[in-house]
């Protein structure tokens, strides 16, 4: 993140889209094949999204525009996806939706500045975290059991607490973000620390029914111990557009 400049990384950032892309089409339903042909199609549009809009900017208006169209997809579309439940007959639905997944989130992580990434990635991993050890410990009322069945609302309120302990210590101790973060904004700031934790939570569950859906554990097997490239980065998908866009309105990007 810190020792390739931006060209460089947003090649390795193409690779995790290919990889991504080829294990989203397989647990859509696609064929080795055509998941092949639908992981160069999502490379391809990320690179030529990502030259269109050189030099990337995270604040740039195109792709603050972008970051929008994601923040509607993961909050208006993805939850109503999940309380209906992915159908069978949904696999051209999930290519499309998988566009919207992995596209907008490279571009964010090819743009934001390495430290504004690495904050958020961060956020997720914290997150992530919490809500599985407050699960542990103390989870008894099930989040989404169809969906994920050791996910618990306490595991939520762990993850939420551990998000904002960590977001008010890097505001007080990073001096070059924590300026944008003063007075009336902090409620702000503290809203949207909210919003990226549900986001966070959302993209774990979006790509947990998509594994459901195809009967799989992992979304791969690239990773040994850890399944595929898509559980790794399930929830940064959702948090990064999300993310680049708040910080965006923070003038932190």
């Amino acid at each position: 993140v810190w020792l390739l400049d931006q060209g460089t990384f947003a090649l390795v950032v193409a690779a995790i889209v290919a990889l991504g892309a080829r294990e989203w089409a397989r647990l859509a339903g696609f064929a080795a094949r055509p998941a092949l042909g639908y992981a160069l199609f999502c490379t391809m549009a990320y690179g030529a999204c990502a030259a269109w809009l050189q030099p990337l900017q995270a604040g740039a208006m195109p792709l603050a525009a972008l970051w929008l169209l994601a923040l509607l997809f993961w909050a208006l579309v993805v939850p109503a996806w999940l309380v209906r439940g992915l159908s069978p007959g949904a696999g051209r639905a999930l290519l499309a939706a998988g566009v919207v997944v992995l596209v907008p989130s490279a571009l964010a992580m090819a743009a934001l500045k390495p430290g504004a990434l690495v904050a958020l990635l961060g956020l997720v991993w914290i997150a992530d975290t919490a809500a599985y050890l407050a699960g542990r410990a103390f989870g008894r009322h099930k989040l989404a059991p169809a969906i994920s069945p050791g996910k618990t609302w306490e595991g939520v309120a762990g993850a939420t607490l551990a998000g904002l302990a960590y977001a008010i210590i890097l505001a007080a101790s990073w001096p070059e973000f924590g300026r944008h973060v003063a007075g009336t904004v902090w409620l702000a700031y503290v809203a949207g620390v909210v919003m990226l934790c549900a986001a966070s939570i959302l993209g774990d569950l979006f790509e947990s029914a998509l594994k459901r859906r195809a009967g799989a554990k992992d979304s791969g097997s690239l990773l040994p111990g850890h399944g595929g490239v898509l559980d790794r980065i399930d929830s940064a998908t959702a948090v990064l557009p999300v993310g680049a866009l708040l910080l965006a309105c923070l003038e932190a990007a």
